[in-house]
């Protein structure tokens, strides 16, 4: 079957085409909030060429659906002003506070946030749910479910139920502000020794299912380079902080916060130690990894880093990409199939990579449709979380480097390390695991050593050493 594109109004359609269009217009009508969360439709070769995998950012469009076919449903609608805990709390705000801010600092589809001090002199931030959010979440599930099966009947190559089920899984959680206080709790508690990260203080004393009360923590949003410069943190140095942070999450922990956008990632200066500092808010939205699930990961992203695409192959089929391998692998790393042969951490993305991966985006839709539809669920919020990270990344200029990726192969060498030592009850082979860990993470940092004196004459026979020198380390 051909393959056709519609690049522009003046495009030829191929044979066949115009009873698509038409049917996509009629679709359009009503289904536009669906359609526009994909971008476009396209009608695709079914047989696949790796070479030909630029469509990355395809993903950023599909694997972030679930939320934001309900944020846009939500956003639409007249939102009453503030809830019943809200006029609660106005009408007894004199006894809970010394000042309250009745202008929000940020309102979003489910609540919005206001600045008080309390009577000990403490400033908060009051998190309040928007009335007949409850309700009201239940009709948008059903209205998306009804989309989703309208898109099904026009176009059976296309499934998207799986939106749906992220949704009624996921919806719940964010709506109670309690679970979204014990996150905050579990991440802060889990990365106490990272300095860097500050997670705002919960008040349980005040808080409630659609009220919750945090300590205030200002700072400028992590993609606000004017603020970093006028403020003197090194937009470099943040970049790295935050992907540290979520290697941690995923590789090590495999506990993870998948909202990171600009609002919710803050950056700043302690105030004590002058030091920067990441401060991560709105914890509603978490993924749990089971431990084959991170186990599977971590392999995956070391053999992606190493360029051993065996096992490339390997675990991207025990994570269920089939034979869409290659696809799966370009949508993890946002690089094209000829990148990730060619090994993700020698180059950065160029203007003409970038140039490749959006115009072919287009070319392999129904196939990321499948894909996403066989993955395991854990995944998909996953890809979210990754297309957020590295947005913040385009923002800042600081797409991946290779230092960030030899950050994420730390996490997952400790990782499979903890999990051997797990598995065996002998003391001289947890020793043997252990010095197995610290001589491939001693590797890791001299790799690093080597790229930070790239430029020298020298470097281009201690790189040609190190190669020789370094196995695969697994």
């Amino acid at each position: 079957m051909e393959s056709s594109l519609w690049k522009t109004p003046s495009t030829a359609l191929s044979p066949g085409s115009g009873d698509m269009a038409r049917r996509a217009l009629k679709l359009a009508s009503w289904t536009g909030m669906a359609l526009a969360a994909s971008g476009f439709f396209l009608y695709s070769n079914k047989y696949l060429d790796p070479n030909d995998f630029g469509a990355v950012r395809v993903g950023r469009a599909v694997a972030t659906t679930a939320v934001i076919s309900y944020d846009y449903l939500t956003s639409l609608r007249s939102v009453p002003y503030g809830s019943e805990e809200y006029l609660q709390l106005l009408s007894k705000i004199h006894d809970l506070f010394m000042s309250f801010d009745d202008t929000p600092l940020g309102a979003a589809s489910l609540a919005q946030v206001h600045k008080a001090v309390l009577h000990d002199g403490r400033t908060v931030a009051v998190k309040v749910q928007h009335p007949k959010v409850q309700a009201q979440s239940s009709k948008d599930i059903l209205l998306m479910e009804v989309l989703v099966l309208a898109v099904k009947q026009l176009f059976p190559e296309f499934e998207f139920m799986w939106l749906v089920d992220e949704a009624k899984k996921n919806l719940p959680l964010e709506l109670d502000f309690l679970n979204e206080g014990r996150n905050a709790e579990r991440v802060a508690q889990m990365l106490k020794h990272i300095d860097f990260l500050k997670v705002p203080r919960i008040y349980w004393e005040l808080s409630t299912k659609r009220v919750l009360l945090m300590e205030f923590v200002d700072g400028g949003q992590v993609n606000d380079r004017d603020y970093m410069e006028k403020n003197k943190i090194d937009v470099n140095e943040i970049s790295r902080h935050l992907g540290k942070i979520y290697s941690e999450m995923i590789f090590v922990n495999g506990f993870v916060h998948c909202d990171p956008h600009p609002g919710n990632v803050l950056v700043r200066k302690h105030p004590g130690t002058g030091r920067a500092e990441i401060v991560l808010l709105d914890h509603g939205l978490y993924q749990v990894l089971t431990e084959e699930f991170r186990l599977d990961y971590c392999h995956l992203w070391q053999s992606l880093i190493w360029t051993d695409m065996e096992r490339v192959k390997k675990y991207s089929q025990r994570l269920g990409a089939g034979d869409l391998y290659p696809l799966f692998a370009c949508m993890l790393t946002a690089r094209s199939w000829d990148s990730v042969n060619r090994g993700i951490s020698q180059a950065p993305v160029t203007a003409t990579e970038d140039s490749e991966i959006r115009n072919n985006a287009a070319n392999y839709l129904p196939e990321i449709s499948q894909l996403l539809n066989h993955v395991p669920r854990q995944m998909l919020l996953i890809f979210k979380t990754n297309d957020l990270l590295r947005g913040i990344e385009a923002a800042l200029g600081t797409r991946a480097s290779a230092s960030s990726f030899l950050n994420m192969s730390r996490c997952c060498i400790r990782a499979l390390a903890t999990h051997k030592k797990k598995s065996t009850c002998s003391s001289f082979r947890r020793a043997q695991i252990s010095f197995s860990e610290a001589f491939n993470l001693w590797q890791i940092n001299l790799h690093e050593l080597i790229l930070r004196v790239k430029g020298l004459k020298l470097a281009s026979w201690i790189l040609a050493f190190l190669c020789w020198l370094l196995p695969t380390p697994y």
